[in-house]
């Protein structure tokens, strides 16, 4: 990507949206911040938000009028902006469909009109790694096939609104020459992140910090793999520069697998806790009729053979990180 470029970011205060804001302030572009707070928090760029080549427009991306007016002074958007986090979605399904397919509509749309023949506007669209859903088969490539709950559960409406924006983005593409990444980010983590909203690593850290039980749910062998933010950024910026990434999907994510229950143990002996682990029904947690993905682990030969990325980071690294600043914030 060439220096000084007009990029826009939507959900650019929430926690992977910030850090993505942050490094392309580093790199000298002109950013521009669009954001509803209702998972992003203002701390999360206050580190940063008197950056003169930085703006920030507290409003939703469904207000149609500003999209239109801050599209058109962009060259590239990074689309994050979602209604993100399995109790979050769980307990706002209405305003989870909305946001994720009108907010990815409202954007390849004004994205398309508002380009020039000469000057196409970019778009790289954040998907996630629960498009796959109950696929047993892992770790996930690109072009598996997708396994569905049913629709009355409502965790599923998540990955299905999702996959509803990576079929938009590609039909943008198709149709209309609108040149889209779409990346599908995994367990993405580190610092700035909360655990309000179903993310565990945080919340296990604060449990073990507070020698309070360490709450798995289910049996714990559920398996995941996390990425550091950092890396998760790394990625996305170098196949926003790279023109065979335009059109193609890509896992973004960490090889290195591990058991929830394996999880909470490495955090209690880092943070040498007392805590110890509790086990709890996912109905405790998230009401009836709750289905998880079993396991979550991603291909990623593609971004790697076309990129070369590879992540920097394994757990035990990010989890120190995440640990230190959990510990200062709680002084």
């Amino acid at each position: 990507m060439t220096l000084e470029m007009k990029i826009l970011v939507t959900g650019g205060a929430g926690f992977i949206g910030s850090h993505l804001a942050e490094s392309l302030l580093k790199d000298r572009h002109m950013v521009t911040i669009i954001d509803d707070l209702s998972t992003g928090r203002m701390e999360n760029i206050s580190g940063f938000a008197h950056n003169k080549n930085l703006s920030v427009y507290i409003d939703t991306i469904l207000n149609e009028n500003l999209m239109r007016k801050l599209i058109s002074k962009s060259d590239f958007i990074y689309h994050l902006a979602a209604a993100v986090g399995v109790k979050y979605v769980i307990e706002n399904p209405l305003r989870s469909i909305q946001a994720n397919v009108r907010g990815a509509e409202i954007v390849l749309e004004l994205a398309d009109e508002l380009s020039k023949r000469n000057h196409k506007k970019k778009v790289l669209l954040a998907s996630t790694s629960e498009v796959y859903g109950k696929n047993k088969r892992i770790p996930f490539k690109e072009d598996d096939d997708r396994v569905m709950g049913p629709t009355t559960i409502s965790r599923w409406s998540y990955s299905c609104a999702k996959a509803l924006d990576e079929f938009f983005a590609l039909a943008y593409y198709k149709e209309k020459g609108l040149p889209v990444i779409i990346v599908r980010l995994f367990n993405t983590c580190g610092p700035r992140q909360v655990g309000d909203y179903g993310m565990v690593i945080p919340r296990f850290i604060d449990q073990a910090i507070s020698n309070k039980p360490v709450t798995v749910y289910s049996d714990g062998k559920q398996t995941r793999s996390f990425l550091y933010v950092g890396d998760a950024i790394g990625a996305m910026k170098l196949l926003s520069s790279h023109p065979k990434a335009i059109g193609e999907i890509f896992n973004i994510g960490s090889p290195e697998r591990v058991t929830i229950k394996e999880l909470a143990k490495r955090i209690i002996n880092l943070v040498k806790s007392k805590s110890k682990i509790q086990h709890i029904p996912y109905e405790e947690v998230y009401r009836n009729h709750f289905e998880d993905m079993r396991h979550r682990l991603p291909d990623t030969n593609k971004i790697k053979n076309l990129t070369g990325f590879k992540p920097n980071y394994n757990l035990d690294d990010i989890l120190k990180e995440m640990i230190s600043e959990r510990r200062t914030k709680c002084h």
